[in-house]
């Protein structure tokens, strides 16, 4: 106020040196400008419409809550983690996956479009200039403004200026709005990252699945060349008066059962090509000569507790962290609207009736100025807009919570199952051993006489039986190990470094 008293006595006779227009104009912009920010504070003193006793409830959940260990971490993942398990027909198929999927290009679209709002928050807080330029025909009132003759005749009006405006932030009404669009274009891209991992560990696992099938089709296949070898054995028992034909009707009546299962085997596998074929983008029959062996699944190193670093390290509580971001700004946002929204605006330009005199130096016109406005009375509209945004964040908050128990439950589960499926894998080990040895047993004493051909049976049954469980649990195996990745992050490394435009 000292520097306007100082400016105003020069202007008013003091010193020479502001005695000019410029200085003049300043002062009556500053002046403005001071009233406006008292009027401000008269107004917000005054009380008009208030945010009192809005706000959020929800809190985040605590990490020991969940089932996190602080002292335990997370093993360290590549990105491209599929690589480990040394399936060149894998990596091509995750890889085009990654290229062309749809579904990544449509969470593409979404961080594309959350880029923009981020671009657009950011443009509206900073200044605006616009052109215009009208050219009117139009009689004018006599009894308005206009003295005779202008009064009453059809002129034509002529406007052309420049105008600008810039709203002076002093509430941080637009600094909310663009850390909310921040958070939301960072959750976007996290949820970009948690669909590659997902549809990776999506390939990752049908690969499985198929080579399970396919497995259990040679087991299929090896049954029916079996029981083949033993029908014919069975019809030299019988022409040699050995067996009877019951043990006959017995063996013909095996060979129809292991087809079926052969045809349902062959149909889960071309349905299994097809839902890769999907996942890559490829026409249904385009993977029809794909074909998986199972091999050693590669271990990771396995917590004994499920790590606290899993929530840094998972792309889904990445992304909803990111939404509370997001919501907490627009808390701010709409807390900010109850205080009064400040615009420095200007405009330049030239106005005149006739197109004649248009251009010419007369008709300049200027002027520069504040504006404040501030929410006196408006029905509570303001209070049910925070009280939503306020809601809003009580929900980003909650899911918040509810990824990370799922996290937590995730990792601990497949945890669980890796080590449940090891013991089982050396237990079945151990039983297929005697099955086999007990199947050789019953065969060379049915070959010698010894046994009937329904002891066979029964020994090929377990066979059979421990053959398949040693396939499923090898696919088991894999697919638990896949599980476990994702559940652990599948690589995934949070961007810390601030966008550009922030």
């Amino acid at each position: 106020m000292k520097l306007f008293r100082k400016y105003a006595d020069c202007c008013a006779g003091g010193k020479s040196e502001y005695r000019d227009p410029n200085a003049r104009g300043l002062l009556s912009i500053l002046a403005m400008i001071a009233a406006a920010l008292a009027s401000a504070a008269l107004l917000i003193l005054g009380g008009c419409a208030s945010s009192a006793g809005i706000r959020s409830v929800a809190q985040t959940i605590a990490p020991e809550t969940a089932g996190l260990d602080s002292r335990a971490k997370t093993p360290e993942l590549a990105a491209d983690w599929w690589r480990s398990f040394d399936e060149p027909a894998l990596n091509d198929l995750v890889e085009r996956a990654l290229a062309g999927s749809p579904t990544l290009k449509v969470a593409q679209a979404r961080m594309t479009r959350a880029l923009a709002a981020v671009a657009g928050a950011q443009a509206a807080a900073g200044p605006q200039v616009n052109g215009e330029l009208d050219v009117t025909r139009e009689r004018l009132s006599a009894t308005s403004i206009y003295p005779p003759p202008l009064g009453g005749s059809i002129v034509t009006l002529a406007n052309g200026q420049i105008g600008g405006s810039w709203e002076l932030d002093f509430f941080g009404r637009n600094r909310a709005a663009i850390d909310a669009a921040i958070g939301t274009q960072r959750a976007a891209q996290a949820d970009l990252q948690a669909a590659r991992i997902l549809l990776a560990s999506s390939i990752a696992r049908a690969y499985g699945q198929l080579g399970r099938l396919i497995g259990q089709r040679e087991i299929a296949e090896r049954t029916l060349k079996q029981r083949e070898d033993l029908l014919a054995l069975t019809r030299q028992r019988v022409q040699s008066g050995l067996d009877t034909n019951v043990e006959l009707r017995q063996s013909e009546g095996a060979l129809p059962d292991t087809r079926q299962q052969i045809e349902q085997l062959d149909e889960q596998i071309a349905l299994t090509r097809h839902a890769l074929a999907a996942f890559t983008a490829q026409p249904p029959n385009a993977l029809d000569g794909l074909t998986v062996t199972l091999r050693s699944v590669k271990p990771i190193p396995v917590p004994a507790v499920v790590p606290a670093d899993l929530l840094g390290r998972r792309a889904d509580i990445t992304a909803a962290r990111w939404r509370i971001e997001s919501a907490l700004g627009d808390v701010k946002n709409a807390k900010a609207q109850f205080y009064p929204n400040i615009n420095l605006t200007a405009f330049i330009g030239l106005n005149s009736i006739g197109l004649s005199r248009f251009l010419k130096s007369d008709s300049e016109q200027y002027g520069v100025g504040p504006a404040l406005r501030l929410p006196i009375f408006d029905s509570g509209r303001l209070r049910a807009n925070l009280s939503g945004k306020a809601a809003d964040l009580d929900v980003a908050i909650e899911s918040y919570n509810v990824a990370v128990i799922d996290a937590a439950h995730d990792t601990a589960d497949q945890l669980a199952s890796l080590r449940s499926v090891a013991f089982q894998q050396a237990q079945q080990a151990s039983a297929q051993a005697a099955a086999e040895s007990a199947y050789d047993l019953a065969t060379q004493r049915y070959k010698a006489g010894i046994t009937n051909y329904l002891t066979v049976l029964n020994a090929e049954s377990t066979v059979l039986s421990q053959r398949r469980q040693f396939v499923d649990l090898k696919a088991r195996e894999l697919d638990v190990q896949i599980a476990l990745i994702r559940a652990l992050g599948g690589g995934y490394v949070p961007d810390t470094q601030r966008l550009a435009q922030d």
